[in-house]
This record gives structure tokens, sequence and C-alpha cells, in this order.
């Protein structure tokens, strides 16, 4: 078992990484607008290698989601700063109405690679609460999301980007954690779109949109084989072509066509 300098053991469990690179926290604080009024949140604070360059900004709040009772301890005892509420719970499980009082809110985060997608969907069900943020998650995570076509373009680059604006920022190696993991990590900077484009049925499309990226690499024709849908009235140009060579235009076209027939 891996012993931090305060005594406190990590929990291979939680994923716990500690950050131990400067520039990489300047990087996340500079990316983001705050001021005296600005309320932030953090997921998983650790040791508060983030959560003290976060406290030298002027800002109103930060609330930190912990989840090991010993590093919510340990935070609460090493930064008595009446701005910090340390909430001891899993994020997953958090109650979001709480946030609507002091929103919009702006997130600094080194997301726990084991739950990233969890939490990116909490984030998109609840965007009406946030401003923007800066979350670190794996390499290879962070480029499906921005991916537009080919590998890696599936069905979280389409949802992802339809709620959010996303923009890749620094690659972070394993050196610059304790205890370093086995894998790169990248800054994604996020900000809700401020218009969203509307889709009738949204659920079904994106039930819609996961079969079709069931097997990315077949035609769409060969993907809808086992489905309902009349592949006599679907244009020859989409029954061609595979799903990582479409673009979301394409999807909501064929929803057009593949919806009217329920």
């Amino acid at each position: 078992m891996t012993v931090y300098s305060s005594g406190i053991p990590l929990k291979k469990q939680f994923g716990q990484h500690f950050l131990r690179q400067q520039s990489v926290v300047d990087a996340m604080i500079s990316k983001v607008t705050v001021d005296k009024n600005s309320s932030v949140f953090e997921i998983g604070c650790g040791d508060g290698f983030l959560t003290r360059a976060i406290l030298k900004e002027a800002i109103a709040r930060l609330w930190i989601f912990e989840i090991d009772a010993h590093w919510a301890e340990f935070i609460q005892k090493e930064l008595p700063d009446k701005r910090v509420t340390v909430l001891l719970e899993n994020i997953l499980d958090a109650d979001f109405s709480r946030f609507a009082q002091n929103k919009p809110w702006t997130l600094l985060a080194n997301l726990p690679y084991m739950i990233t997608f969890p939490i990116l969907h909490l984030l998109q069900k609840h965007r009406e609460f946030l401003a923007e943020g800066v979350i670190m998650i794996q390499e290879e995570v962070a480029q499906k999301l921005v991916k537009q076509s080919g590998k890696g373009y599936g069905y979280p680059s389409l949802f992802f980007q339809h709620y959010f604006e996303l923009q890749l920022m620094m690659k972070i190696s394993p050196s610059a954690f304790f205890p370093p993991p086995k894998v790169h990590s990248r800054l994604v900077y996020f900000k809700p779109r401020a218009t969203v484009v509307l889709i009738p049925d949204e659920e079904g499309f994106w039930k819609f949109i996961k079969i079709c990226f069931k097997q990315p690499r077949r035609t769409f024709r060969n993907n809808m084989m086992q489905t309902h849908i009349d592949l006599a009235k679907i244009p020859e140009k989409y029954l061609l072509l595979r799903a990582q060579q479409m673009k979301m235009e394409d999807f909501l076209s064929l929803w057009e066509l593949v919806r009217l027939q329920k």
C-alpha cells in the first residue's frame, strides 16, 4: 500500500494519483475567468495541490466533493478558509439542485479516470448550472471527445460536442503525478453551448446513435439489418456509409427518416 507523507494511505479503489506539476495547475486556472463573485467546485481534492492554487484567486466560494474521509478531514484542517465547503460525498450521488442558488459554477478538477464518463454525463445533465471548466482526464478519452471522424470517433464524440464547446489543452505525462498512473493525461476545457440544436425525441435519437456505432466500421445498412427500420426508405448515399464517416448533420437527416417509421 502506498502511503502519503501525511501518513494517509492512498486507496486504489478511488483512483488516487495526486498532481505534482505546478505548470498544470497554472494552465487550468488561467484558462477560466473567475472573480470575487465566482463559485468554483472541485471533484476529489486529495492533498489539496489544486485546491491551494484555486484559493489564491479572488473567488466567492469553493465547494469540494471528496469521497475519502481521510482527505476530507485533512483539507478541513490544512485549509481553514471560510470560502471552502468540504462535502464528504460521491459527486455522482450529489443533489445538484443545491448549485442553483450560487450559479453559474466553474469546475476545476483532476477527475478519477474510472468514473470520467459518468461525471461527464452528470455535467451534461446539469449544464444549466455551469459557466465553464477545465478537467484533467485520460488522454485516450480526451481524444475521443473531440474527434469528428475516423478511429475513436463515436457516440461520446457526438453527444458531448452537441452540448459543450470542447478544447484540448496541454498533455501531461505520468511523471507529473504521485504515484504515477500508467497512462498520459490531458487537460480539457469545456463550456456549455449557448444554443443547442433541438432534436425531436432526443432520447430516441441518442439510442439510435448507439446502434449506429455498435459496429462503427460496418456500413449503416449492415448495422441496421436487425432493426425495424425499412432500409428501402433510406437514400443509398447513407446506406453505404460507415458511422465513422458521418457528421452530426448526416445523423440528424437520417433520424428524420427513421423516427417517422415508428
